[in-house]
């Protein structure tokens, strides 16, 4: 029901983003969905990937501070107002949304986000029937998404 994302703690300078890519291009390692949040001093570099434990493996070897948590991934409808609508059964739940990102796979919206509730946000999944992607499924997501481009 939850996927890995890697949180990279990279410091506001020329290059650091460019340090975190080349590794994962070395890896081999497919960048699915990213986003940035900063300060005026560092930011935090999230990204949800094909392989994430060799991702932090290979980050952290290379003396980059990162860590590996798990975040919620609703699969939706390319529908205007499905996120609003599917972000309102948690709200509603009085389920607090730390942060959210979404991206587009193939036809389906992609929602991210975390919440420190994860038990109370797992039973709203469930109750309302949410699809929901698992970390097994990321790569065929991918490779779904490949194909269609290629036809």
């Amino acid at each position: 029901m939850t996927v890995h994302q890697l949180s990279v703690f990279a410091e506001n300078k020329s290059g650091t983003i460019q340090r975190v890519l080349d590794l994962l291009k070395e890896g081999n390692i497919q960048i699915i969905a990213s986003t940035i949040a900063d300060t005026t001093d560092y930011g935090i570099y999230r990204i949800i990937c094909s392989e994430p434990t060799r991702a932090y493996e290979a980050l952290r070897a290379a003396g980059i501070q990162v860590s590996l948590t798990d975040v919620f991934a609703i699969t939706l409808e390319n529908e205007v107002g499905k996120a609003a609508d599917t972000i309102k059964l948690f709200s509603d739940a009085g389920i607090d949304i730390s942060y959210l990102y979404s991206f587009m796979l193939g036809d389906k919206g992609i929602l991210i986000f975390r919440t420190k509730d994860a038990e109370k946000a797992h039973e709203i999944i469930m109750l309302n029937k949410l699809n929901f992607v698992a970390e097994k499924d990321l790569s065929k997501l991918l490779l779904s998404d490949k194909n269609q481009k290629e036809k």
